[in-house]
């Protein structure tokens, strides 16, 4: 069976280097290998990409994520990925593409990082951090600075094995759509809020 050549398979050494990252800080990485083409497609129906102009990735580990959703964006459109570890932002950055913005940082300070590289407000927040495995007030804070970027409509979807993302959002950001993907190591869920419209 032919590939989808618009996702890029992850090259062996990335996937060894996302399985150190993970035991390096498995708290941070939300799995010992990169996702699958299928769960890649189910992010990127359920994010709407195709039509965003402004797209953020929280966690984008080695980049195989990253290249399949700028393989689905816009020209001229913008896709800031924010990764904690300094090894998958080296990585990334290799991404041979004018779009994308690399910042190594917190999702925590979003909005100044929208400020910092004058982009506008994101249609689309997507994330793989994992929020099972950091305390709930830094995931209150990450959601928070989501829901005070993102543009009216915008859509924050959520990558996850646990719901412990859709327990600490639905104080701020209410009750999510959910869509399984069971072809994925672990299996995954995908959580989708949608912002009001003025």
């Amino acid at each position: 069976m032919q590939r989808d050549q618009t996702l890029s398979a992850e090259p062996d050494e990335h996937r060894l280097t996302f399985l150190k990252g993970f035991l390096r800080r498995p708290a941070d990485v939300g799995s010992v290998i990169p996702s699958s083409r299928f769960l890649e497609r189910r992010i990127i129906r359920f994010a709407e990409l195709d039509t965003a102009q402004c797209v953020v990735e929280l966690g984008p580990g080695t980049g195989g994520t990253t290249r399949a959703f700028l393989a689905r964006m816009k020209p001229g459109s913008h896709l800031l990925a924010i990764e904690l570890d300094p090894e998958f932002c080296t990585i990334v950055r290799r991404i041979n593409d004018r779009r994308l913005i690399v910042h190594q940082g917190s999702a925590e300070d979003l909005p100044a990082m929208i400020e910092h590289y004058r982009i506008p407000p994101p249609q689309v927040v997507i994330s793989g951090i994992p929020f099972s495995t950091m305390p709930s007030e830094v995931g209150e804070r990450i959601i928070t600075s989501v829901r005070d970027t993102l543009s009216p409509g915008g859509l924050f979807v959520a990558y996850q094995f646990r719901a412990a993302v859709a327990e600490i959002a639905r104080p701020i950001l209410g009750e999510p759509e959910v869509s399984p993907e069971f072809i994925n190591i672990p299996p995954m869920r995908v959580f989708r809020w949608r912002m009001p419209q003025p």
